[in-house]
């Protein structure tokens, strides 16, 4: 039970640190704060995973389900970064929007339960993929170096060490299987950092600072504030969260032989919501669904939610163990960057699988997904493009993930729904084709 819960560890460990590594950057914390929202993340992460495979009452889907920082709340957390003129501020209007995310995803869980019909693959595929896009430039920042100002910014020896790492990385993904194939991304990491050490880009300072035993303090980074645009934009990535995290339910109880009825999909939902509303008291982001564990359990086999669980007492120790928590902070930027490209490409290739479900042999299919990543990725392609928007607007804006769900969503209901929907069974051959191929 042990040895399968660290495997459940080792093969979300590097989703859970890149959250809090991409904000806490953007805020501009040092190696400690850093060192401490990490540990902040596992020790939420843990507990979200308690309620999730544990349950009490009627939260929890009591799946082997694996709960963890998502990745769909890093752009529009980025954002808010952005838009706040004093740094200090951002993280507690961040937890302050998270909080009310949580809430109000909690009571809506049983009646999401029931609109999950309103976002089939052809939405949630869109918004994954979105996921993947909106972080890549992430991972292309940390290939260049911490400082954009330092004279090695983008240096051949930083882009080395990137590019030395995604070898590693993909090297370990072809040649490799089981429990290693699995903790590719981390063992590229710990090869990666061995790398820089003679070129002088490791700086072991965090981990000797830290100390053995901590706890996440309550409100680290000051009381929660809540601001409307904010709270609108996190509110945008609950709807998101709750879409992926249906859908791996759904998933994960084919594999183990148990569907997921309405009522537990319901109780999986609380348990995200609640435990993303109680994250924030102890310094910790949104919580969601991680889907690469879905695919270590169809691997192993082994269906325990209790090997789960225990995977989750793993991350609450080593969220209450500085030194371990501080390890990441050792790992060089540039290596970051060259993991980071596989980490972020893979959940985009992820959206690309569900879209491969959706039906993109139907026009109306296709331009739902053609106008949504057209929407979605103008922060990415044009930053200035709403310069002239207030600047509460732009929280939302500036976040292709929100905008290009609310798209998605949107056209969707137009398309597919609303008037009885025209019938999508016109097939193009072309996304440029204006008049279907065949008609049935």
């Amino acid at each position: 039970m042990a040895t399968s819960g660290l495997q459940h560890v080792a093969a979300m460990y590097a989703g859970v640190v890149a959250p809090p590594l991409i904000v806490g950057a953007a805020v501009g914390l040092t190696a400690t704060e850093l060192t401490f929202l990490t540990g902040a993340c596992l020790f939420t992460a843990g507990l979200a995973t308690f309620l999730q495979t544990l349950g009490i009452w009627k939260i929890g889907a009591r799946l082997p389900f694996v709960n963890g920082v998502t990745f769909a709340g890093v752009a529009p957390m980025i954002a808010v970064v952005n838009s706040t003129d004093d740094k200090s501020d951002a993280l507690p209007v961040i937890f302050g929007a998270v909080i009310v995310a949580g809430v109000l995803g909690f009571f809506a869980a049983p009646f999401f339960s029931k609109a999950v019909r309103f976002f089939p693959p052809v939405v949630t595929g869109t918004v994954i993929t979105l996921i993947g896009i909106s972080l890549m430039p992430v991972a292309f920042g940390w290939a260049q170096g911490p400082d954009p100002a330092a004279d090695d910014y983008g240096s051949t020896t930083n882009l080395g060490l990137a590019g030395a790492t995604l070898v590693i990385v993909l090297f370990l993904r072809r040649f490799t299987r089981g429990f290693v194939k699995q903790i590719a991304v981390l063992l590229g990491l710990v090869v990666g950092t061995l790398v820089a050490i003679p070129f002088g880009a490791t700086d072991f300072g965090p981990v000797a600072d830290a100390a053995v035993v901590g706890f996440p303090t309550p409100f680290h980074f000051g009381a929660p504030q809540f601001q409307l645009a904010a709270i609108l934009s996190m509110c945008v990535v609950m709807v998101v969260s709750m879409t992926e995290s249906t859908a791996d339910m759904l998933a994960l109880g084919e594999i183990v032989e148990r569907p997921a009825d309405e009522r537990t999909i319901a109780a999986g939902l609380r348990a995200d919501t609640l435990g993303s509303a109680l994250s924030p008291l102890f310094n910790g982001f949104m919580c969601s669904a991680f889907a690469q564990n879905i695919g270590l359990v169809a691997m192993t086999r082994i269906r325990s939610r209790y090997v789960v669980a225990t995977g989750g007492g793993f991350l609450v120790l080593m969220g209450l163990c500085p030194m371990a928590a501080s390890l990441i902070a050792v790992v060089p930027r540039p290596v970051l960057g060259g993991a980071g490209v596989v980490l972020f490409g893979s959940v985009a290739a992820s959206g690309i699988q569900t879209l491969v479900k959706a039906g993109l042999e139907k026009d109306n299919n296709v331009l739902i997904v053609a106008v949504s990543l057209a929407v979605g990725i103008i922060p990415i392609t044009a930053p200035e493009f709403y310069h002239a928007f207030p600047e509460t607007a732009k929280i939302i804006l500036d976040s292709g993930i929100s905008t290009g769900c609310v798209a998605a969503v949107a056209l969707n209901l137009v398309f597919n729904h609303l008037g009885g929907g025209r019938e999508a069974d016109d097939e193009v051959t072309s996304p440029m084709d204006p008049q279907p191929a065949s008609v049935h």
